[in-house]
């Protein structure tokens, strides 16, 4: 398998759901703006989508992947029995688990949103929205079962593909409702369910060519289903510690009005280069890592260490410069319209600004997390993540009243940053940091690229201040072609010094 490919296949069809999705929120932006109906819907949403990170975007992978995959080898048979238990036993839990949510609705968004609670009006839409999306957490995390098992026969394409689907409904949703003069918000909230069940469909007759699952529903699991489960637990905070600190962010923002539609309009932003850089690598290169460890195959170890490293940083380092030097002119560009207010601008950019120092250490932490879960470890991701948490959560709180909402992701980047210095020791620690001297080579000439990259942009931003004005109807065209330029710009600089080139990522 070669890494660079597999990842730039799975990256394909995320840049195009992560297009749908602007759209998506674009249309939020002009429709809704940073009203409490933005707020409610982004709060309703966020409790679902979070869990659809934390399961699509590496979780359930983590745990279920190295586990399957170890079976798998060892008896077909018994990799298809562990598949229907986890199968059964993840159906029946969520089926609970969603039941309760909506039952006790208002609690949990009290939990969420605890700043909700001083506005009744807003309270109560909140509730109402996050009943009818929550039933998206049901379809998502099934439909991450199927991506798992997809994955682990190196069929990366349609569980890439899938969240396709949601943004399409969405868009639909919203353009419906516009013209049939429609409840935005709440036409908005139904299409997140139905996004939700299409794209489980979807996924469940892809996956017939590799598995055809069968319903135990037996309470008598083997010990390497029960195995699997303990280990699932911390895999959900080990690897979805940033959608976690995102989650904590939400609920601190809650208390100052419009800061939760600020910080999700950034983390729409900076989460589609976290997509490629960190999901995409990470999500290709753990199939691979946990067959390598099951074999005892150093050498192809160090390997898909080093190549995951190049190439995370290789994608995170000019994302993360770009998005503090333009990140006023990107919200602008992609959300500078209709009720989305200049000041709606600013509040958002300086919250993208700050998610941006930390878009490598985000990535990184996906990549670092997998040498941990590929040996069926979960137990020190878990405390790393633990620590992550409690670091952002206390330096949030410490520093919110004199800041505002602005300390939310300045403490995500130094909270995660600091999360990858644990990685790297204990790795280190443990000689399981398996670094080559090409690997700092490559990582000196990627700086020099985006050095190269970030000078020509900023001269680019300069000579077109007047047609990235607020004011300015075409602003998103010239944007994309200063982004399209420097891009390419930065690859042909990469290539040209010797790094990207598709032999080097090759893992066989």
């Amino acid at each position: 398998m070669n890494l660079l490919s597999s990842a730039s296949l799975f990256s394909f069809f995320t840049i195009i759901s992560r297009i749908f999705g602007y759209v998506r929120d674009i249309l939020i932006a002009i429709f809704l703006g940073a009203s409490i109906f933005a707020d409610a819907f982004f709060v309703a949403f966020r409790l679902p989508n979070t869990f659809r990170r934390l399961f699509a975007e590496g979780t359930f992978n983590a745990a279920f992947i190295p586990s399957y995959v170890a079976i798998k080898i060892e008896d077909k048979k018994e990799g298809k029995k562990f598949s229907d238990d986890v199968l059964s036993s993840l159906l029946l839990t969520l089926i609970l688990i969603v039941t309760l949510a909506e039952i006790f609705t208002p609690y949990l968004v009290y939990i969420i949103a605890p700043g909700f609670n001083e506005n009744e009006i807003k309270f109560e839409l909140a509730v109402e929205l996050t009943r009818i999306t929550f039933p998206f957490l049901l379809f998502v995390s099934l439909s991450s079962f199927f991506s798992g098992i997809l994955n682990s026969n190196n069929k990366f394409a349609a569980a890439a593909a899938a969240p396709i689907i949601l943004n399409v409904v969405l868009i639909i949703s919203l353009i419906s409702s516009y013209f049939l003069d429609l409840n935005t918000v709440r036409q908005l909230s139904y299409g997140v369910t139905l996004a939700g069940l299409i794209q489980l469909i979807f996924l469940f007759y892809v996956t017939l060519k590799f598995y055809k699952p069968t319903l135990t529903f037996n309470l008598k699991f083997s010990s390497k289903v029960k195995f699997f489960f303990r280990k699932l637990l911390p895999s959900i905070l080990s690897s979805g510690v940033t959608q976690i600190n995102i989650l904590v962010g939400t609920i601190i923002a809650s208390f100052q009005a419009g800061a939760v539609s600020y910080l999700y309009y950034a983390d729409r932003i900076y989460q589609i280069n976290l997509a490629i850089a960190g999901i995409a690598v990470g999500t290709v290169s753990l199939p691979v890592l946990a067959k390598a460890f099951k074999k005892g195959n150093i050498k192809k170890i160090s390997d898909i260490q080093n190549k995951s490293f190049e190439l995370s940083l290789l994608l995170s380092i000019p994302a993360s410069l770009g998005l503090i030097l333009a990140s006023n002119q990107i919200v602008n560009a992609l959300f500078g319209y209709g009720s989305f207010s200049v000041k709606d601008v600013e509040m958002t950019a300086t919250a993208l600004k700050f998610f941006g120092y930390g878009v490598p250490a985000f990535a990184l932490i996906k990549i670092l997390s997998n040498f941990f879960f590929a040996r069926d470890n979960t137990k020190t991701p878990f405390y790393i993540s633990v620590f992550i948490v409690f670091l952002n959560i206390l330096i949030s709180v410490s520093l919110f009243s004199k800041i505002g909402f602005i300390i939310i992701p300045i403490a995500t980047s130094i909270s995660t940053w600091t999360g990858v210095i644990i990685y790297l020791y204990l790795l280190n620690l443990k000689k399981s940091l398996l670094l080559k001297r090409q690997l700092i080579i490559n990582f000196i000439k990627i700086l020099i690229s985006t050095i190269i990259m970030s000078l020509t942009l900023l001269f680019s931003l300069k000579n077109s201040v007047n047609y990235l004005d607020y004011s300015y109807d075409y602003k998103a065209v010239y944007l994309i072609l200063i982004v399209s330029f420097v891009g390419i710009l930065y690859l042909i600089s990469c290539y040209l010094l010797g790094v990207l080139k598709l032999k080097n990522y090759k893992t066989n």
